[in-house]
């Protein structure tokens, strides 16, 4: 039986046989030291860019864009992080 799961490594030594498994429907997923880093899955041509924005959505993944003209808020802790980091870098 075929499996889900696959180092990258094994990924890239059964590259086409993971092909074949995803043309039957089946979902793949790459790990890197054994963390999950990838899935390799078929193309949803059903739904389409539509259901797979609400899908990501619905998980989390993504947000609802901000309106146009909303200024962006900056998401460092405290003032300066910037200049901080650059002068850490010697720059």
């Amino acid at each position: 039986m075929a499996r889900d799961t696959y180092s990258t490594y094994e990924a890239k030594a059964h590259f086409s046989e993971l092909l074949r498994q995803v043309r039957e429907g089946r979902v793949i997923t790459v790990t890197w030291h054994g963390e999950p880093i990838a899935e390799i899955r078929p193309i949803d041509r059903e739904g389409g860019t539509a259901a797979r924005l609400e899908w990501l959505r619905s998980r989390g993944v993504i947000g609802e864009r901000a309106p146009r003209g909303v200024p962006l808020r900056a998401i460092a802790k405290r003032p300066g992080a910037l200049a901080r980091f650059l002068a850490e870098r010697g720059e």
